[in-house]
């Protein structure tokens, strides 16, 4: 028996293994922007918009993926400014890239609407005519629920926008898990 089993193994490393190979496409679509214009390089460059803390952006965004993950889910957080601009973008292993532009999907709806991402979902849902204007604007297309903005008083410095769960929904579950970690530290 003993025979058989180290000849089993020998054969079985004697055989080479093939992996397949997975086509990768050349220039895969970019997750957040495409590269600076000429006119975006020449100096000197402008200060990002209002935000919070490049620190509690990451507390934020951890917290809000460690909540996703412990549903299973692999998700995105980003926190932006008051502009858009991303402070932190953080995905958990394994979130499908397609979540980074999902969420700033979602942070454009917030910006355009000034109110959460699932808010303009529901209104798009509720109304044909603001359901045509989002899905015209390229930079939201589709609404979606899962980002809310970033008050500090009466001030939104920011928005917090969380992408990969099965539904906006969980989504926001996430978000709101993050900035309930951090909310007591936006000013």
């Amino acid at each position: 028996m003993k025979k058989l089993l180290l000849a089993s193994a020998a054969l079985m490393l004697a055989v080479p293994v093939i992996t397949p190979v997975v086509a990768q496409p050349a220039n895969p679509a970019p997750t957040i922007a495409p590269p600076p214009t000429a006119d975006e390089m020449k100096l000197p460059r402008p200060a990002r918009a209002r935000g919070i803390p490049v620190a509690l952006a990451i507390e934020g965004a951890v917290e809000a993926n460690r909540t996703c993950l412990g549903n299973t889910y692999k998700t995105t957080a980003m926190i932006t400014d008051s502009a858009g601009v991303p402070i932190v973008v953080i995905s958990n292993d394994g979130a499908a890239a397609v979540t980074q532009r999902i969420a700033m999907s979602k942070v454009q709806a917030v910006l355009k609407y000034h109110m959460t991402s699932g808010e303009v979902a529901a209104k798009a849902a509720a109304d044909p005519a603001f359901k045509a204007e989002v899905a015209a604007n390229p930079m939201i297309d589709t609404a979606r629920q899962g980002a809310v903005p970033i008050m500090a008083g009466s001030d939104m410095v920011g928005v917090f926008a969380v992408s990969g769960a099965p539904g906006g929904d969980k989504d926001e579950v996430c978000v709101r898990a993050g900035l309930a970690k951090i909310g007591p530290s936006v000013k």
